[in-house]
């Protein structure tokens, strides 16, 4: 997944989310993330989150015992801390949690962060002041992005590392970086004394209830989702182009058959190549061959496991629903005023669909390969030349990209290995069982960025097939729409050039490539 490269979303022209302290849709957390979107603070915020604010500043008033207000946290938690060393211990709590190691994350997942985290906090369960959401917000609006190491988290009481070195900067610690620039940042103090932005003083709570949580999981399985949803898409689409380019059949995607098996997602991926190949001449060319009988499993299985794929993406998208509504927060104040230790930073649901869902998008890689395969061996292509090379022997044509493909589906077949069986002890062994959600999206992002470079792959070379099969017929509307705007950055390839440069175009315009089909069949299921 290419990382967003979008201007900076303090242009006032951008639409507007406005963070209530209740879930977030999908689509507006991706909007923001990518810089489509700006957010603000709704005016209500602060009242929302005032009960629960008064309910810690009487704990500490009182010298209550209470979990991360008056004691010391994970195997400290039975350390009592006096009042004059409260704020001192919320301070020491965020630097100490900067442990985070590994190249920094891309801008598009700290803008996610910074939203999410606000939203959390605004939702009134964390006894906080509404100044720590209002200043998230700022620094999203403002561009200054705060360095966040990669690496780090074991996705148990959340992200911790993570969200420290997202904390940091309000504090006038860690680094910032403005949209655009070098990842590694600047002194936050630096930016912020530019900007006019005084440095907060974390009251009590403040240090923890910036740190527990699942916000980072949430942003990386969100764009994965986003991703998905495209590229199942494309994954019919380039389908379909295969199918014409080797004179394949339509028949077992005919709804006759794919109703007595009735997955939803096989049913929608069906029915996009029944409309996909509608009215296709090359496919009614040679409708009544001997050869049209049965296709390989790569053409004729392709509903059953673009289908498998779009159903875990649904369970997928149903977790992430819930949890970007949720409050992961711990100890959180229930509105009763009981304070609770709560277990709900755990990641294991996001770390279950993060890995359901890389074990998924993995196969459509390993299918489109299947296919590209077929069209470049001439065993195999029916009379396409060998390697869709116009001179073969002394072109190779796509061969090696077929490599590339090859190359990377094994790699995804050791990053869809599930983090989420694997857990280790940390804290003093307070924390027990861990998730290694984070590690489960860090691996998910790698494999959907992998599964887009097959795609594309697939694409260009049943592009350069189609070319090859005009003399005997056109595609159909669909394809036909996919590759005239490929070919309007692609050229065919009539001798050997640089693919790697193909491959990255072709990558870049799958967006293009699905809404070209879509304006000219209508939208894709």
């Amino acid at each position: 997944m290419a990382p967003s490269s979008s201007p900076s979303t303090s242009s006032s022209k951008a639409p507007i989310v406005t963070v209530t302290g209740d879930a977030l849709a999908l689509e507006d957390l991706v909007a923001v993330a990518r810089g489509e979107a700006r957010a603000d603070l709704a005016e209500g915020v602060a009242g929302r989150m005032e009960f629960s604010r008064s309910v810690v500043a009487a704990a500490v008033e009182e010298d209550r015992v209470m979990y991360g207000v008056t004691t010391g946290f994970g195997a400290l938690a039975d350390t009592h801390i006096g009042r004059a060393d409260l704020e001192q211990m919320q301070l020491a709590l965020v630097r100490s949690h900067c442990a985070g190691v590994g190249a920094p994350l891309p801008d598009e997942v700290v803008r996610g962060m910074l939203l999410l985290r606000a939203r959390t906090l605004a939702a009134g369960y964390s006894g906080v002041r509404v100044d720590l959401p209002s200043r998230l917000l700022e620094l999203l609006d403002r561009g200054l992005l705060p360095v966040v190491p990669g690496k780090g988290s074991v996705g148990a009481s959340g992200d911790l590392a993570q969200l420290a070195h997202l904390a940091a900067p309000l504090v006038g610690e860690g680094r910032l970086r403005r949209e655009g620039e070098d990842l590694l940042g600047r002194p936050s103090a630096e930016l912020l004394a530019e900007e006019g932005l005084e440095p907060l003083i974390l009251a009590a709570k403040e240090g923890l209830s910036l740190l527990n949580g699942t916000e980072p999981m949430q942003v990386l399985l969100a764009l994965a989702v986003a991703e998905v949803g495209l590229l199942v898409k494309v994954a019919d689409i380039a389908c379909a182009m295969s199918v014409e380019s080797l004179l394949g059949t339509d028949k077992p995607y005919d709804e006759r058959v794919q109703v007595i098996r009735p997955h939803p997602g096989q049913l929608a991926s069906a029915s996009n190549l029944r409309r996909l190949l509608a009215g296709s001449p090359l496919v009614a060319s040679h409708r009544q061959s001997d050869h049209a009988v049965q296709d390989s499993y790569c053409l004729r299985c392709a509903p059953q496991v673009h289908g498998a794929v779009r159903d875990v993406l649904d369970h997928a998208r149903r977790v992430l629903v819930i949890e970007l509504g949720s409050v992961v927060d711990n100890p959180v104040i229930v509105p009763d005023g009981e304070v609770m230790s709560t277990g709900n930073f755990h990641g294991e649901p996001l770390a279950f669909a993060g890995d359901m869902l890389a074990i998924a998008v993995s196969e459509l890689a390993s299918i489109a390969e299947r296919r590209t395969d077929r069209m470049l061996d001439p065993a195999f292509s029916r009379d396409l030349p060998a390697f869709l090379a116009k001179d073969p022997g002394t072109n190779s044509g796509f061969m090696i990209a077929q490599y590339t493909a090859a190359s990377l589906v094994s790699e995804n077949k050791v990053l869809a290995h599930p983090s989420s069986v694997d857990t280790i002890p940390t804290s003093g062994n307070q924390e027990d069982h861990v998730s290694m959600g984070w590690t489960s999206m860090r691996k998910l992002r790698e494999v959907v960025a992998n599964v887009r470079a097959v795609l594309a792959v697939e694409v260009l070379a049943a592009s350069q097939a189609l070319d090859f099969r005009s003399a005997l017929a056109e595609p159909g509307a669909a394809s036909a729409a996919a590759h005239a705007r490929v070919r309007t950055d692609v050229a065919t390839m009539d001798a050997d050039r640089e693919v790697s440069e193909q491959i990255m175009t072709v990558d870049r315009l799958l967006p293009e490539v699905v809404a070209a089909v879509e304006g000219a069949i209508g939208a894709l299921d």
